[in-house]
Order: C-alpha cells, then sequence, then structure tokens
C-alpha cells in the first residue's frame, strides 16, 4: 500500500458505530471482492446480486471496473503500476462504503494477488466483514463471450498489457467463495453469494 505524502495527520474517531449503523439499517455492512478474467462474469453477477439485495430491503452498491475507470480513477492506465493505484483506491472506497453499512459489491479484474491481499487487510484491520469471490470461467470461455470484443483486440495486438493474454491473473488460490460460472447459472451464482452472507451473520444484528 502506498505511503501517504501529507503529514500531520490525525484520524478523527466518530460516535456512531459499526453496530449502530446495522442496526438502523437491519444488516451489516460487507465488502464482496469480485475477482476474475474479463468477461468471466463479474459485472453480470455483480449486477444481479444487486438487484436482489435491493428488493429484499438490503442496501447494497455496486463499484464496477469500468464505471470508476470513468470517473475516480479516469488518471489510470493499465500499467502495473497503474493496476496497483486503482485496486489500492478501490480498496479505500470500499471500505468506507462497508464502514456506513452497505453490502459493497466491488467487481474488478484486480489480477495481482498482493494487491487483493492488501485489499482484505484493510477490511480485517478496521474489523470490517469481506469476502475474496473468484468468479472462475476458463479462458476458453470467456474468449467466446468477448462482449466487448477485447480479447480480440488483444490477440490482434490492438490491445497492450490485457489480462489472460499479455498480462498475468494471479487466481485466488483460497477464496472465500468460489464461482464457476460456465456451469453455475447467474441465478444460481446470485444464491450462492447471498448463502455466503447469511453464513456469515451479514443479515443477522
Amino acid at each position: 500500500m502506498t505511503s501517504p505524502k501529507a503529514t500531520n495527520l490525525t484520524w478523527h474517531p466518530g460516535a456512531v458505530t459499526p453496530a449502530d449503523r446495522a442496526r438502523n439499517l437491519g444488516h451489516k455492512g460487507v465488502t464482496l471482492w469480485l475477482t476474475g478474467l474479463s468477461a468471466s462474469g463479474k459485472s453480470t453477477v455483480a449486477v444481479a446480486l444487486e438487484k436482489v439485495l435491493l428488493q429484499q430491503g438490503r442496501h447494497a452498491y455496486r463499484l464496477d471496473g469500468d464505471n470508476i475507470r470513468m470517473g475516480l480513477n479516469r488518471n489510470l492506465g493499465f500499467s502495473p503500476e497503474d493496476r496497483v493505484e486503482n485496486i489500492r483506491r478501490i480498496g479505500e472506497v470500499a471500505k468506507l462504503f462497508t464502514d456506513a453499512g452497505t453490502i459493497t459489491i466491488a467487481s474488478f479484474i484486480s489480477p495481482y494477488a498482493s494487491d487483493r491481499d492488501g485489499v482484505r487487510k484493510l477490511h480485517e484491520d478496521a474489523g470490517l466483514p469481506y469476502l475474496e469471490v473468484y468468479v472462475d470461467c476458463p479462458i476458453e470461455e470467456a474468449e467466446k463471450r468477448d462482449p466487448k470484443g477485447l480479447y480480440k483486440k488483444a490477440r490482434a495486438g490492438q490491445i497492450r498489457s490485457f489480462t489472460g493474454i499479455d498480462d498475468p491473473y494471479e487466481a485466488p488460490t483460497n477464496p472465500d467463495v468460489h464461482l464457476r460460472t460456465d456451469k453455475l447459472t447467474i441465478e444460481q451464482s446470485v444464491q450462492t453469494l447471498l448463502d455466503a452472507l447469511e453464513a456469515r451473520g451479514i443479515f443477522s444484528i
């Protein structure tokens, strides 16, 4: 994680705790970090999960890779250094959302294990729930889907440093939830995540 440039800073604690927010909202905050190759199904599952949670009366919000790069992280590219900073910033944003009591659904390729570990530690140090979700499908299947045409462009050399082609993806070795989206329907994937949240007491206050 990046060291701060600013000095003479003091963390200002508030009078409201995560438990207070949970009682107010009816559930605990949590970050679901969806990681996987492009076209593995991260955004599709995230959109469906957010909709179901809201239909259940839960407070949920989705943080999407492309959406964030259009705003907060529009000054970042896809170099290794920029990828690290991209995930660092999003980890901090997700932590804030979760501290506020939101079921935060972050869907990012996040190809480097060390970056994902850093986001997990950020939450653990703050005492906030965090689940790493490996949205997994074979790259051959991802290339068949290729809704944005990115794999085709990467194979043609029109896109450089593309994860899974000429840039590495370090798959999670021990994720909290493992979704095989080439074998599960969207509905089954969503139910698996709901079950994981239930099992971890997110809906119990």
